[in-house]
């Protein structure tokens, strides 16, 4: 009797294992579509788009749009054009849902799927520019304020400077500045381009910034906004970068930096105590270890000063004269710095193969050439700025599919905004319609995919995006027209949920969503530290991450079902490749923010 029970009981279980198995089971298979969505939200005048991703083909007729309060439905629409497969996602669609203009929290519903909820308000982007610029506070060199000490207090010995009689091992104070990207390495290049957006940003959006912060970075108020403060800050290291007229240097620290991850402090690893080497910018290429660089140049990196000083010396002419005379003037030495030798200069590596490998440079000198006709109004600068911009109307990555890391940079070309807002007639119509050209080729990729995703996937794709974003942005506004709107917003959607894996690529924002929390820094993997507003490399392509060197995932991979033979995105401190923040992209996002921000103030109040 008692084996009978027995046998019995076994059997029971048995039976709840398997009936537990296909609950189970059958949940997942129920959980094989989503709705992706921005997690910031919509302002009530914006174009509305989510994005459907199934694993499953489904008939699909209509969503809906519900009140997350009451649950009643404020909208229903046919699903319309099924754009078939894309990266994990068999099926997709694109819900538009641009007609609810009503306030309020809503989410997304088709089938049995919903969205995560969302907001629709006009205040739903206040306070996100300077929520980001946390991160370039938190990345500050010698003083940091987040840290409340110093480090790197001791650079830097010179190297490559014969040409102008400075012996190499020589000191030179170049202290200053911000970390590259959650590591210590300082690059002018990208330094000299996020300080640029800073400045544009406080130029263009003069309202959205607040004044919390001293020009140090602690807390308090000092009459100047503190995007302001935080350019400022570039600019002053910028100037130590080009002491003189004849001398100027590309970067401080080189990979040697790698050797072990650690909070920022005094770095032992380049033979000269706590000295960092400071590498001069003499137009010829340079190696350091068994790796050589390409570089043909001095214009790269001093047509970027020469834009910086010129734009920092505008907006400072009333605050400090002073100061504003002295940009001024460095931005005349730079520009002619940048004209010692025609071509692009390049970073330098000593152990890895991994370097910013820019390649064009007419770029920058379009963009110096427009600042210096914006303040000086002599033709000879846009005569010249039109020379330039003729020399690459399309900035190249938005014509292929693959590039060397920071091959293509800035990933945007400034140059052509700057340039056109003070030309007329043919000369005007000529330089926007090369905005547009470049927007029509990522458009064309674009337009096949439900994410509307034209953008390729290399390393630090977000910053691509980003800045794509902002040529949508510039091209509406110096044209007026309207066409790229729902492209221009796919980006901004993109960087923020509507992506295959559903997250933010900016850490900790929104505050309530799924951003990243184990992000390629020490910051956070050390220091147990927040780094609000970093926004980190993005995905890139499986098969240029299948061969990249040094990176083990530390955890199961949270997002292992959305990863593809198209892209991976891994939010583990293990992917340096996709999950590392860079300062000059979080600068552009920050302008891009603070446009969002602006023009949502102009909107009209939705309704309730």
């Amino acid at each position: 009797m008692i084996k009978k029970c027995l046998n019995f009981l076994n059997l029971r279980q048995a039976f709840m294992l398997v009936f537990a198995c296909f609950v189970c089971n059958f949940a997942k298979a129920q959980q094989n579509a989503w709705i992706r969505i921005n997690q910031l939200g919509y302002t009530p005048a914006s174009k509305k788009v989510a994005v459907w991703g199934g694993k499953s083909i489904r008939q699909l007729r209509s969503f809906e749009i519900k009140n997350a309060k009451t649950g009643k439905t404020v909208y229903v629409h046919p699903v319309g054009k099924d754009y078939g497969a894309y990266g994990p996602f068999i099926q997709s669609f694109r819900f538009d849902f641009s007609a609810v203009q009503d306030t309020g929290r809503f989410f997304v519903q088709a089938d049995d799927v919903k969205s995560a909820t969302f907001r629709i308000a006009r205040d739903v982007y206040q306070g996100a520019a300077d929520f980001v610029l946390r991160y370039m506070r938190q990345q500050r060199t010698l003083f940091n304020p987040f840290l409340q000490d110093s480090c790197h207090t001791h650079d830097g010995f010179t190297l490559y400077a014969g040409k102008v009689g400075i012996q190499d091992s020589s000191y030179i104070d170049a202290g200053g500045g911000w970390h590259d990207a959650s590591d210590y390495l300082q690059y002018a290049t990208t330094s000299a381009n996020a300080t640029f957006h800073l400045l544009a940003a406080y130029r263009d959006f003069p309202r959205v910034f607040s004044d919390w912060k001293l020009a140090n970075g602690l807390d308090g108020k000092n009459g100047r906004a503190d995007v302001l403060d935080e350019a400022k800050w570039g600019l002053d290291w910028l100037l130590k970068m080009h002491p003189k007229a004849n001398e100027m240097y590309n970067q401080i620290g080189d990979d040697r930096d790698h050797a072990s991850m650690r909070m920022p402090k005094e770095d032992p690893y380049y033979g000269r105590g706590f000295e960092r080497p400071v590498y001069f910018i003499d137009g010829a290429p340079q190696q350091r270890g068994k790796y050589r660089n390409n570089t043909t140049g001095t214009s790269s990196t001093a047509g970027k000063f020469s834009s910086a000083f010129r734009l920092g010396a505008t907006l400072f002419a009333k605050e400090d004269r002073k100061y504003a005379r002295l940009l001024s003037k460095k931005s005349a030495s730079a520009y002619a710095y940048a004209n010692i030798k025609p071509g692009v200069t390049q970073t330098v590596s000593v152990k890895s193969p991994y370097i910013y490998a820019e390649d064009n440079w007419v770029d920058d000198m379009q963009l110096a050439a427009a600042m210096g006709f914006s303040a000086t109004k002599k033709k000879k600068f846009a005569q010249e700025g039109l020379q330039y911009a003729r020399q690459e109307k399309v900035t190249p990555w938005m014509i292929t599919d693959t590039a060397a890391h920071y091959q293509w940079y800035p990933f945007i070309n400034l140059g052509h905004y700057e340039l056109a807002k003070g030309l007329k007639g043919q000369d005007r119509e000529e330089i926007v319609s090369y905005y547009k050209q470049g927007i029509e080729e990522v458009n064309r990729r674009a337009e096949l995919n439900a994410f509307y995703r034209g953008v390729p996937f290399i390393w630090c794709s977000n910053n691509l995006t980003v800045s794509f974003a902002i040529q949508c942005l510039w091209y509406k506004e110096l044209t007026g027209d309207a066409q790229f709107d729902e492209l221009a917003q796919a980006n901004f959607d993109w960087l923020f949920g509507t992506n295959p894996w559903g997250t933010s690529m900016v850490y900790g924002l929104p505050s309530w969503g799924d951003t990243p929390v184990d992000p390629h820094s020490a910051f956070t993997f050390l220091g147990k530290h927040p780094i609000d507003g970093g926004l980190v490399d993005g995905p890139i392509m499986a098969s240029t991450y299948r061969n990249l060197i040094g990176i083990k995932l530390n955890n199961p991979d949270r997002y292992a079902e959305f990863q593809s033979d198209l892209a991976v995105y891994h939010d583990d401190y293990g992917d340096y490749s996709t999950n590392e923040p860079t300062m000059d992209g979080t600068a552009s996002l920050i302008y891009l923010l603070a446009s969002k921000e602006g023009k949502a103030m102009e909107e009209p109040i939705g309704k309730k």
